[in-house]
């Protein structure tokens, strides 16, 4: 952290605190939420979990050298601590005092699919000018945002800032803490429909962004998104827009692929053109690589630092990895999925040759539409001409239903009776595609996989 004082997080949060007064005047040298991630001078805030109660661990991490602890109960030894009556909000309102400090540009991202991934090549085309802080992980709620803040450091010159939601309001808080100097916005899809009900609530809810928008700012926006591109103005100016729509701001032509492991494309531009390639596959990531060139432009990067930075980008997690093994070409992309990512990802399966394969699971979150939007991507594998669909999860059985009169499909109840199955079924030189709801945990199946 840059020099900010536990009196400065006192104030912010408003707690009563219990100490030494003269370490009210010693700067923090971070604020953590994890008992094991505690060093001298540290701020440990106690977060009561599901299984964990952080309030156990506060006598640790003072022995530890932790400065005091943000909490909502007396610590068992009465260290030095700062009461609050929620240590969640506590670290919110520190969080938004500490960003205050910065007078750096803080790009703010969200989108049904494709934020992280966008989040990833924003910093990497950033990178070729600016020192980058950026979201690490899944850290983009409501105390992941916080954190991420907090990780920034006095040589920084830039922050992209992953901000994700299932909720309204939600939005509100997280963009109150980072005030956007510019508002990226990479699709409506269909996701977290339990609360935000269809697409026009998952555009309201995302949009709650502009509301906290430096008003010298701008908005980026998808194009060939139907939902955003109706967003004719934001904050009294036009968007930004990208994608491969020949009327947006920043499109790409001449698009090619090499169905191994990376992309060429050509940017065009107002002001001209330049090639570009990113290493990974399908026409999502060429969207993506456009947002960030768009981004890029508007902080008065070249073309050519923008083309280096998006052919420096790296896939993270379980995002479209394609993975090469002794008899498979394995596409594991089981990080997430909704309805929009699993029609990116089939596409890109569609584009490999020799014996395609999808191994798909339930997508959580969507409603009341649950059944029929598993359909649908059941009628997208068939279109796509698949070899085999092997549906795994109570709600894919709508996929497999959907597929099995036009192509050869499969259903199991559950990954470890898949697992019992997929020998037989694979054959040397198959593309499998992996893909699901996190909580499927197809992770397992990828890593079966591997091993055959």
């Amino acid at each position: 952290m840059k020099s900010f004082t536990l009196k400065q997080a006192l104030t912010a949060c408003g707690g009563k605190y219990f100490g030494e007064m003269e370490l009210l005047d010693a700067e923090l040298s971070s604020i953590v939420t994890d008992s094991r991630k505690v060093k001298k001078g540290s701020l440990f805030a106690a977060i009561v979990g599901e299984r964990v109660d952080g309030h156990n661990f506060i006598p640790q991490c003072i022995e530890a050298g932790a400065l005091c602890a943000l909490c909502e109960k007396t610590p068992a030894d009465n260290s030095p601590h700062i009461l609050v009556e929620n240590t969640k909000q506590a670290l919110i309102d520190i969080a938004t005092a500490y960003r205050l400090t910065f007078e750096i540009p803080f790009v703010g991202i969200s989108g049904s699919v494709g934020k992280t991934t966008t989040k990833e090549m924003i910093a990497s085309v950033l990178s070729q000018k600016f020192c980058v802080h950026k979201t690490q992980g899944n850290f983009n709620n409501d105390l992941g945002v916080p954190l991420t803040l907090f990780g920034l450091e006095e040589d920084h010159e830039a922050a992209v800032i992953e901000m994700g939601i299932s909720d309204f309001g939600e939005m509100s808080v997280l963009a109150q803490i980072v005030k956007p100097d510019l508002c990226v916005l990479t699709n409506i899809g269909n996701c977290h429909l339990e609360c935000l009900v269809d697409r026009d609530g998952v555009r309201k809810a995302k949009t709650e962004m502009f509301d906290f928008m430096n008003p010298e700012g701008a908005a980026v926006l998808c194009k060939d998104d139907d939902k955003l591109c109706e967003i004719a103005e934001v904050r009294g100016k036009s968007p930004i827009t990208f994608g491969l729509r020949g009327d947006c701001d920043y499109t790409a032509h001449s698009i090619t692929t090499n169905n191994e492991d990376r992309t060429s494309f050509t940017v065009k531009h107002a002001d001209g053109e330049f090639e570009a390639t990113v290493y990974a596959l399908g026409s999502h990531m060429v969207s993506n690589a456009l947002c960030a060139a768009a981004v890029g432009r508007y902080f008065s990067l070249t073309d050519e630092q923008i083309a280096k930075g998006i052919s420096e980008y790296k896939p993270t997690g379980s995002r479209q990895n394609v993975v090469k093994t002794e008899k498979l070409t394995i596409i594991d992309d089981c990080y997430n999925a909704n309805p929009a990512s699993m029609k990116a990802s089939l596409e890109t399966l569609a584009g490999f040759s020799g014996r395609r394969v999808a191994i798909l699971g339930d997508m959580k979150e969507l409603g009341k539409t649950e059944a029929e939007l598993h359909r649908e991507i059941g009628r997208f594998a068939v279109e796509k001409k698949l070899d085999l669909v092997i549906a795994v999860g109570d709600l894919a059985l709508n996929i497999y239903k959907e597929a099995r009169p036009s192509i050869d499909a499969e259903w199991f109840q559950t990954v470890e009776e898949a697992k019992l199955e997929l020998y037989e079924m694979l054959t040397i030189g198959d593309t499998v595609l992996v893909k699901a709801s996190h909580s499927m945990k197809f992770e397992e199946i990828v890593d079966y996989l591997k091993e055959l």
